[in-house]
């Protein structure tokens, strides 16, 4: 970077400045939201990103450091918890995407699987059925196990993702089994966890652009 373009000093402390002030304004609005969908919270909120991250910017062109903390856009995070304040019950709601890259692979696993069995009838069927030779492997492993060997089954990983959600109770025996995903709710989710290669790309595209601001 050019020293035409570096922030001084002083526009690093003004920046640093600004985000204590944000951070008064942000508490302050908190400690008299009117609810849980204030508009003053979320103004605040919003004021304080955009000022830690102008700050960040600063002192990473001027002296090369960043700040420990990053604040995440409300953009991507969950919707306000609408849920119970203490849950009595839990459903873990998981998706993982698979691409079939190796279906030889598949399907001779699955046939293995089968012989060993000694389910001939399976065997014959999974001959060179893709769809037989899933059913045969997810017959056979659990979830867990299927992710953490997948490459052996001739799979790749997609994106996946983990939600905890909250109910009072639990629903009847067989009442959702019909439709298990239609009643997800994101304002029941108490936490949840992605996995993307798009947070991989991310990381490598801001590592990129470091490195070229440190070559300008």
């Amino acid at each position: 970077m050019s020293d035409a373009a570096q922030p001084t000093a002083a526009e690093v402390r003004a920046a640093a400045e600004a985000v204590k002030v944000a951070l008064d304004r942000h508490l302050a609005a908190v400690e008299h939201r009117t609810g849980e969908d204030d508009p003053a919270v979320s103004e605040a909120f919003n004021a304080l990103a955009v000022a830690a991250e102008v700050y960040d910017e600063r002192l990473y062109h001027r002296y090369d450091e960043v700040t420990p903390f990053e604040i995440p856009d409300p953009d991507d995070s969950l919707p306000p918890y609408r849920g119970p304040e203490e849950p009595n019950a839990l459903s873990v709601l998981i998706r993982r995407d698979y691409a079939v890259v190796e279906p030889q692979r598949l399907l001779a696993q699955a046939q293995r699987i089968a012989d060993v069995d000694g389910d001939t009838g399976t065997g014959g069927v999974v001959g060179g059925s893709v769809h037989a030779a899933l059913g045969v492997l997810f017959g056979e492993y659990e979830p867990d196990e299927i992710a953490s060997r997948h490459k052996e089954f001739g799979l790749e990983e997609g994106d996946s993702t983990l939600w905890v959600s909250a109910a009072d109770d639990l629903p009847e025996p067989g009442e959702w089994l019909s439709a298990p995903f239609d009643q997800a709710d994101p304002q029941q989710v108490v936490c949840r966890f992605d996995v993307s290669a798009v947070f991989d790309e991310d990381d490598l595209d801001a590592d990129l652009d470091d490195m070229e601001e440190q070559d300008a």
